[in-house]
């Protein structure tokens, strides 16, 4: 059996958007056209791949998340073909999707797409943020070619970036504005956390020192714990890394215990990344190791 690879495309981009109207537009194709390249990929699998439902509209059923990913690894390797030939050619091209966190699209990524771009401009590099635990499942089902999250980096392969380190931050008129260190016991009750990735590691620290875990109040995105704090809500536990991309009036406190982790590049295995890729990782790590780099 040969396998269309138009009709594996156009499944790729409706898996994507979920809707066929959408993934239409995308691939300047009529919906009909969408609708009959699924039917025949079903029907030349024997399975259906999407079902129909009134609230939510298509959804994937199991075995087409799992062809989903198989077509991404295809979709991959097509790629990787066609860029170990340009490279024999002495040329690099094709596509890089990388999944990044905000701090490391603002501090790192604009002069590490700016280098990379002035060696390979044929190369064409696609963002998509998250949080590190959302750019893990993206790694994880292949949505991303590489992901840069925050550590731990298990079960994936990993190139450490950059070291970090957690910090409290109080508005300048706070009680503890004179105190060298928090004493994160002392005050667990007024502690705002960010889900950014790095609840693992406030965690762990908080179990190695028997300190009771609390979550006073929980929020998203590092621009909402600055906010909360600007507004006398409590003490915010956030990355140093993270906060130094955003513009803010804190006063910033080191933590006691200290709690570090590490930034780095994800991906099931170095080995296997497109030569496109694989540069990308060289380029961003070089400058990580280099002067340029000042977090």
């Amino acid at each position: 059996m040969v396998m269309n690879r138009n009709n594996l495309k156009i499944f790729l981009k409706v898996a994507e958007k979920l809707n066929i109207t959408e993934a239409s537009r995308e691939l300047f194709i009529s919906q009909p056209a969408v609708s009959k390249a699924v039917k025949n990929l079903e029907g030349s699998l024997n399975i259906k791949l999407f079902i129909r439902d009134k609230q939510n509209g298509l959804i994937l059923t199991e075995v087409g998340k799992e062809i989903l990913i198989l077509a991404r690894q295809m979709k991959v390797i097509e790629n990787k073909i066609y860029q170990v030939a340009d490279r024999e050619n002495k040329l690099l091209n094709g596509k890089i999707k990388v999944g990044s966190f905000p701090a490391v699209s603002t501090n790192i990524l604009p002069k590490v797409f700016a280098l990379f771009r002035s060696k390979y401009p044929l190369v064409n590099i696609e963002l998509v943020e998250g949080t590190s635990n959302q750019i893990k499942e993206w790694v994880e089902d292949r949505t991303v070619d590489i992901g840069i999250v925050a550590s731990p980096f298990d079960p994936y392969e990993f190139e450490i970036l950059n070291n970090d380190y957690m910090v409290a931050i109080i508005p300048e008129n706070h009680r503890l504005n004179q105190e060298k260190k928090i004493h994160l016991e002392k005050y667990q009750n007024e502690i705002i956390f960010c889900k950014g990735g790095h609840e693992i590691a406030i965690s762990k620290i908080f179990q190695k020192n028997n300190i009771e875990f609390q979550e006073n109040l929980t929020v998203q995105n590092a621009e909402t714990l600055i906010n909360m704090v600007k507004n006398n809500l409590g003490i915010g536990i956030i990355s140093n890394f993270t906060l130094s991309s955003i513009s803010h009036n804190l006063i910033i406190k080191d933590i006691n215990p200290s709690i570090t982790r590490d930034i780095g590049i994800i991906t099931h295995s170095f080995d296997e990344v497109t030569p496109a890729t694989n540069e990308f990782i060289n380029v961003i790590i070089q400058f990580c190791n280099s002067d340029l780099f000042a977090p």
